[in-house]
């Protein structure tokens, strides 16, 4: 044992093993902590109904709070070690009081996690998130953690290093200019309820048309339909114009705006034969009805002018066609009552007459409204021959090829002299 002694008696080495003790003691509260507290909150959290203790259980928040504890230990404790001088010990006591700082910054941020978690589980918060909210906060906290982890390691006060922040106002503005911006345009889009999670956006500045998945401090991600992401600057959302579906969604109805041109040649009087065909259609009875005595009653008052057929007033295919149209959209049960609906026929251009269609479906889900779109126009298409009506469209290589067969056959029927077929020289 006298080599125990002597060792001991080496100089530095009782400073060296009180320090190794205060550390063995400070791990062992540290553990020590961590078993209990973690232990005690995760029961407590199992067997409540509460949901905040679950969220500050999940982030962390404990765990942070517990690595406390071995810095009060070696905090009140260094002054006990034998041989360590005074500037060491207020050296050592200055970065056990920094870390603890340090970890109850941390604390606090997941802190405020958990609390960000807990509000998006409302209905509010799924509405209007705050996460760009919580990060500005976030980042006020670590800036000021850092200004007095700095002020305790040497031995400045705080006050001190504000006032030179602010002689550096200029470099940091320029720093933290899309801070700023985007604190700036966070609290206008969520004041004034311009942008929540799950609307749909489009703005092709910037290549985004999808739903927004994320609304931070700095940016909004969109989920564009073709499944990319656009991350667009939350301060280019206030800057620059964007489309927001959101009021169509809560509408309930989503517009059809859609023309078909029509051949202007096809468009024609009816006489009786077609007037007679058309009274076979179950919604043109009140149209045909009220127009018949409507037309007598003019023609009537004409008089004699009224006998030539260019003085008097008749149907037309088309008017009798946007009638017919009118009444299959009423009557449709994917057509919303409450919204305008009519078909209204547009100035004629060099292709064709438009026959516009403006009305809105009962759903605003996509796939189901190109669904009655396509099959409400499949059937007028497929009723324009009815109607003596043709739908407009630019020659293609099959009517070039028909056109042409036509011609050489009108050539090879042709009679030549006689009325002899040239068959031969």
């Amino acid at each position: 044992m006298d080599w125990i002694s002597g060792f001991l008696q080496q100089p530095g080495m009782a400073t060296l093993m009180g320090a190794l003790g205060l550390l063995l003691m400070a791990w062992l509260a540290g553990v020590l902590t961590r078993l209990v507290l973690l232990r005690v909150m995760g029961t407590i959290a199992e067997r409540t109904t509460w949901q905040w203790d679950d969220a500050l259980f999940q982030h962390g928040v404990f765990r942070w709070l517990a690595r406390l504890v071995p810095m009060v230990v070696i905090q009140f404790g260094v002054g006990l070690v034998p041989g360590l001088s005074a500037h060491a010990g207020r050296l050592v006591g200055n970065v056990a009081q920094a870390l603890m700082v340090l970890f109850v910054v941390m604390a606090i941020n997941r802190t405020l996690s958990a609390v960000e978690s807990l509000y998006q589980q409302t209905p509010t918060g799924s509405q209007r998130p705050i996460k760009g909210l919580m990060q500005l906060v976030k980042l006020a906290l670590f800036l000021i953690g850092t200004l007095v982890i700095i002020g305790t390691v040497t031995d400045q006060r705080v006050g001190l290093l504000l006032s030179g922040l602010g002689a550096m106002s200029a470099v940091l503005i320029l720093i933290f200019k899309d801070t700023i911006l985007g604190f700036v345009a966070g609290v206008q889009l969520a004041s004034n309820d311009m942008l929540r999670v799950g609307d749909w956006i489009t703005m092709p500045g910037a290549g985004a048309d999808g739903d927004v998945i994320d609304i931070t401090l700095y940016t909004v991600k969109v989920r564009n339909f073709d499944q990319t992401i656009v991350t667009v600057p939350t301060w280019k959302l206030i800057s620059e114009s964007y489309q927001n579906w959101r009021g169509m969604t809560e509408s309930g109805g989503r517009r059809i705006k859609r023309a078909l041109y029509l051949d202007a040649t096809s468009v024609h009087f009816l006489d009786e034969d077609e007037l007679a065909r058309l009274r076979r259609f179950r919604l043109l009875d009140e149209y045909l009805g009220h127009k018949h005595s409507e037309l007598d009653e003019w023609n009537r008052r004409l008089g004699e002018a009224g006998e030539q057929a260019v003085n008097r007033r008749r149907l037309t295919n088309l008017g009798t066609f946007r009638a017919y149209v009118a009444a299959y959209l009423g009557q449709h049960p994917k057509i919303h009552r409450q919204m305008t609906c009519m078909v209204r026929q547009l100035a004629s251009s060099p292709q064709g007459v438009p026959l516009e269609l403006y009305c809105f479906t009962t759903t605003t889900a996509w796939a189901e409204y190109e669904n009655i779109q396509g099959d409400i126009f499949d059937h007028l298409l497929a009723l324009l021959p009815e109607f003596g009506l043709a739908l407009f469209q630019q020659p293609s290589g099959r009517d070039v090829r028909a056109g042409l067969a036509a011609v050489a056959a009108a050539r090879e029927e042709s009679p030549d002299r006689g009325g002899v077929r040239q068959t031969g020289s």
